[in-house]
């Protein structure tokens, strides 16, 4: 699925949020799919008994990221990501209000994530139509970056 999804992206001129080279074939990409399902909490949606999106949890962001902890309980989305041969279904807000159902169920009160903040802002446009909040910026080498917050009541 991720590297349906960068091949996705570069078909339409998006080269610079995941690269262009496949997610399997990176350095470290298949190693960091294995933590993800190991070290993390991963989710899978299905459509009539196939995968079509997918969606890690964690307690923080990662500390590869200049992102700075939230100095208190939160759930953070890792990753999500979602086959596009199956777009327009709503698969990743169905996947962002289970991870609000699981951050309320870890007993925190903060969902929160980071996206590619470039490309006219249309990842981050869609996280806020799902309820997050624009929080900080940063800059990962040249890459930008946009964390948003959902607070859950």
């Amino acid at each position: 699925m991720l590297d349906a999804a960068v091949r996705w992206m570069n078909e339409r001129g998006n080269t610079e949020q995941w690269g262009t080279v496949p997610y399997s074939q990176r350095p470290g990409g298949p190693d960091r799919v294995e933590r993800y399902t190991t070290e993390n909490e991963p989710h899978i949606a299905e459509y009539d008994g196939t995968p079509v999106g997918a969606l890690v949890l964690d307690s923080g962001p990662s500390p590869q990221l200049p992102i700075a902890p939230a100095g208190e309980p939160e759930r953070y989305v890792r990753l999500l990501v979602s086959d596009r041969r199956h777009a327009g279904l709503g698969i990743g807000a169905a996947l962002l209000a289970h991870a609000a159902e699981e951050t309320r169920r870890a007993g925190a009160a903060l969902l929160r994530v980071d996206c590619w903040a470039g490309g006219g802002g249309a990842l981050v446009a869609f996280y806020e139509r799902n309820g997050f909040t624009r929080t900080d910026r940063f800059l990962d080498g040249s890459w930008p970056g946009q964390v948003l917050a959902r607070r859950l009541g």
